[in-house]
């Protein structure tokens, strides 16, 4: 634990105020992300850039320099399965941002190809290990109540990242020299310096410390959170639930090599490789949506497909972003009413419709037999479905992929089903960036094509294979893919039914009714002395405790 001599442990601070500020570190991690995902989209269309780094015309250079980052997040994502229990979650994210901030100040010095790969790659790795972290770090320190808000602000602040990325670019533009592109690489540094401000200051996460048989110091920290005593019932009865399930994982965790054998231990009979795929197949589809064709090269698709100039095509890459951000919290107080199948379902007819659109305005605005005036308008319309895409992309594809992954894993393969369904994300990612210049360039209107048959095929994909899981708790959808789970699920009401499932809840009243030996009144009693007993510690105040400093 991080002490300062004479200063109590995170600064005096319990309760609220230190989840608030494990959310401002883990949220800052995020919006680095975002940022450093976005950035170079408007960096690879400065003149300055593309003439410092002999690029102009070489739009195959383009595409490598710009993807290599992807392969970087992709080596960093897998190595979280090494070194994240060995270091814990603030060290690994104090790695990740350490790499990150050196990846970055190579990239703001690069004068040539090779400096500029080496920097993306090292930011690459970084952001990797920050992004397979961050979000587990957040909900192993939340309180329950909190943790699906809490995380859901990150995935927010990723894409206010992307969105300030694109506004910082679009401002620097109209100042001349390397400056237009250096400052913009050089930004993402006040994220972490608040970085390197906050994390070494906060708490572990209390199941890592469980795992690693600190079981006095992860009592502690919860004590901290919940603001009250170690010797609190609430705080033991979650310091005992917590040390089970570290246990029962351990002891029926699948080891890799076990993995790719085809041998899943006493996960046998339970799915597993299906639930794998099955989690890691949103996250491919999510990249193959063609939503990357567009964050990180909208510039250049305005430029190029639509015919606009760059100051222009920069500024509505900025507006979209705006859009995108806003249109992606409608998604938020909807992804358990409207369900996962629905969310992704009708997202991607969405998406679909857009680029049927997209593809027939850019194919009559490269129509040279047509009037000049006439492929402007049809350049005009399309602008129009490449931000309506983006609405229907924020609402349903930008969170669920990331959310069912570890939904649909059961609970010893959820850690290896995450950091999987993580590294397809960015591999997917990478070959997306990297054919998209080539592929506009050599292909023309007809690359769209690509993404419009891709985004209809994910209508029947998720339609036929994909289990619903809203509306159930994690123990209900390992119940069902221990029965017959069939592989084709769109006959099976209980695999698509929206609410939770009948069997599921008279199950959970039997063992209710079986398994409990405390009378109601006698749980709501002591629920209310648990109550008061808060409210008379909050009066007192926790300054009379003396803590080990």
């Amino acid at each position: 634990m991080f002490r300062f001599e004479g200063i109590q442990p995170y600064f005096g601070m319990k309760g609220a105020w230190l989840t608030f500020w494990v959310t401002v570190a883990c949220a800052t991690d995020m919006t680095l992300f975002g940022y450093d995902q976005g950035v170079f989209g408007g960096v690879i269309v400065t003149p300055d850039f593309l003439d410092q780094l002999n690029l102009v015309g070489r739009t195959t250079m383009i595409s490598t320099v710009t993807a290599i980052y992807d392969i970087g997040c992709f080596v960093g994502a897998i190595s979280v399965c090494v070194i994240g229990d060995p270091l814990g979650r603030k060290n690994c994210v104090l790695l990740g941002t350490t790499i990150m901030s050196i990846g970055a100040i190579i990239q703001v010095a690069s004068f040539n190809i090779p400096e500029m790969i080496v920097g993306r790659i090292v930011a690459g790795i970084g952001n990797g290990i920050n992004t397979s972290t961050a979000p587990v770090w957040q909900g192993e320190t939340s309180k329950a109540s909190w943790r699906g808000k809490l995380i859901v602000i990150e995935m927010i602040m990723n894409i206010a990242g992307f969105s300030l990325s694109n506004w910082v670019t679009y401002g620097f533009s109209f100042v001349g020299g390397s400056a237009a592109w250096r400052v913009p690489l050089a930004f993402q540094f006040i994220f972490i310096l608040i970085l390197v401000g906050t994390v070494p200051w906060l708490p572990e996460s209390p199941r890592w410390l469980i795992a690693q048989g600190r079981i006095d110091e992860a009592e502690k920290i919860l004590a901290d959170l919940e603001a009250t005593d170690i010797d609190d019932p609430f705080i033991i009865a979650q310091s005992k639930d917590i040390q089970w399930a570290v246990q029962y994982e351990k002891e029926h965790a699948v080891r890799w090599r076990d993995l790719l054998r085809g041998r899943t231990g006493d996960q046998a009979g339970t799915h597993t490789i299906r639930r794998l795929l099955l989690g890691m197949g949103t996250q491919a589809m999510q990249q193959l949506s063609g939503i990357n064709v567009t964050s990180y090269y909208l510039p250049t698709v305005l430029i190029v497909s639509v015919g606009l100039t760059n100051n222009l095509a920069r500024l509505l890459a900025a507006c979209n972003s705006v859009s995108y951000l806003l249109f992606s919290t409608i998604g938020i107080p909807n992804v358990e009413r409207w369900g996962r199948r629905k969310m992704m379902m009708y997202a991607a007819a969405g998406q679909f419709f857009c680029y049927v659109i997209i593809t027939v305005c850019i194919r009559y605005n490269e129509l040279e037999s047509l009037p000049f005036e006439t492929r402007r308008e049809w350049a005009k319309a399309s602008i129009a479905f490449f931000f309506l895409y983006y609405v229907f992309f924020g609402i349903g594809w930008q969170g669920v992929p990331w959310l069912y992954p570890t939904e649909i894993n059961s609970m010893a393969m959820r850690t290896k089903g995450a950091a999987l369904g993580t590294a397809t994300n960015w591999i997917f990612n990478f070959m997306v960036v990297e054919i998209t210049p080539p592929g506009i360039e050599n292909l023309q209107w007809r690359f769209y094509i690509i993404w419009t048959v891709f985004n209809f095929a994910f209508i029947p994909t998720v339609y036929f294979l994909y289990p619903e899981t809203a509306g159930r708790t994690l123990e209900d959808v390992d119940r069902y893919f221990a029965g017959h789970a069939p592989l084709l699920v769109f006959r099976d009401k209980e695999a698509t039914k929206q609410g939770r499932p009948e069997r599921f809840l008279e199950h959970e009243k039997e063992e209710i009714r079986r398994h409990s030996s405390v009378a109601p009144q006698d749980v709501a009693a002591a629920n209310e002395a648990h109550q008061r007993n808060m409210v008379e510690r909050e009066e007192k105040g926790a300054s009379g405790r003396k803590e080990e400093v």
